[in-house]
């Protein structure tokens, strides 16, 4: 595969060819004049929003593009947000991440919002496959692969900035956003601070999936049930035998993280978590939950290697969430609007907005789950 193919299979926001996708003026939510933050679409707008202005501050740094050439403020002064810090690779340099904030805070501490604004955001913009940054974009790719991501600078530094924040602010007042890599350094930070007892708000768009997209492939769909029932039922019971036939309930912590899930099932890269929530709704179905339990939470490799500590964020997958608030985008992708894209989760259309499908993925207590109603 070239890099041309892979840069629109990857990068959603990072398809530098088109520059009216780094014009806010053209590309950008410029409709949504005022902000409702109780309404999940302007939320969303704006933290994915948040995240393209990494992206082009990125993109501003390798294409020269200074002073009234820049295009990124727009992508966070439109919604009334300054740029605080931005997060630099020490590998090759690259602004990978930036803290926001919410210019408009202390008029908002004494009202009496059901949701209120975030008084930071902390962003992190995924792979851009141009000749500065393709080379290490791509290796933290394979470290997510490999579930090693943890090891990456990057994400030491990343989970260091926030920590920060949270010590030196209110953790509610601070949200996390990302886009691709950039939503599994949200993963990471998510669940690492949830560890610690802080739940930040989480919006994490198109995130990796260590997995095949089995639906995807010829036959798929009549393969994908038994070769997922059997790779659960395996699982559990390697996992069983290792912690003495004990199977542990979901840690309260994790569980209590509800991060914003957004997801394109004609995406290959993230398609596969409506299958691992919709295999956990049919585990329960069938009475078998507790299987799943001991199956989804630890991987194949960190039950070869036999670790077994459920706080180590080394031995499971990423992607293995107790809870979410995933929402789906079902409308088929089209030239300028791809399924791994970005831009997507500002859809100005309102009908188009129609097609998307909000599924609340929570644990399970006295064995029950909520349904899940994707085709």
């Amino acid at each position: 595969m070239g890099r041309g193919s892979l840069r629109k299979l990857i990068g959603g926001g990072a398809m530098a060819s088109d520059s009216d996708r780094d014009v806010f003026s053209i590309s950008g939510p410029f409709h949504l004049t005022s902000i409702d933050w109780t309404n999940s679409y302007h939320r969303t707008s704006v933290a994915s929003s948040l995240v393209n202005g990494v992206y082009t501050m990125e993109r501003d740094k390798q294409e020269k593009r200074v002073g009234s050439e820049s295009q990124a403020m727009p992508w966070w002064d439109f919604f009334n947000f300054s740029l605080v810090e931005t997060l630099i690779d020490d590998y090759d340099g690259s602004i990978y991440g930036a803290v926001f904030e919410y210019k408009l805070s202390n008029l908002c501490q004494n009202t009496s919002h059901v949701k209120a604004p975030p008084r930071y955001v902390i962003a992190f913009r995924g792979t851009i496959l141009e000749s500065e940054t393709w080379m290490t974009d791509v290796k933290h790719n394979l470290k997510f692969s490999f579930n090693t991501l943890h090891e990456g600078g990057r994400s030491l530094q990343a989970i260091r900035a926030i920590r920060n924040m949270v010590e030196k602010h209110n953790h509610s007042a601070i949200w996390l956003a990302g886009h691709s890599l950039g939503a599994a350094l949200v993963l990471l930070a998510g669940k690492t601070m949830t560890s610690f007892g802080f739940l930040l708000e989480s919006y994490i768009f198109n995130p990796p999936i260590s997995c095949i997209p089995l639906e995807q492939l010829p036959g798929g769909k009549k393969i994908k049930g038994v070769f997922q029932f059997t790779k659960t039922v395996v699982k559990a019971t390697v996992a069983m035998v290792l912690t003495d036939l004990q199977v542990q309930e979901d840690d309260p912590k994790t569980a209590s993280w509800i991060p914003y899930l957004y997801v394109n099932p004609e995406d290959p890269i993230c398609a596969g978590y409506i299958d691992y929530f919709k295999h956990k709704t049919f585990m329960s179905k069938i009475g078998a939950s507790k299987i799943e339990k001991a199956g989804a939470g630890k991987s194949v490799r960190s039950l070869l290697m036999g670790k077994s500590s459920s706080s180590d964020l080394s031995t499971e997958p990423l992607h293995l969430l107790p809870s979410a608030d995933m929402i789906v985008n079902k409308n088929k992708p089209t030239k300028s609007m791809t399924a791994h894209g970005l831009h997507q989760w500002w859809e100005r259309d309102s009908a188009m907005r129609e097609n998307w499908e909000s599924c609340c993925i929570r644990p399970y207590y006295e064995d029950k789950l909520q349904q899940l109603t994707i085709e």
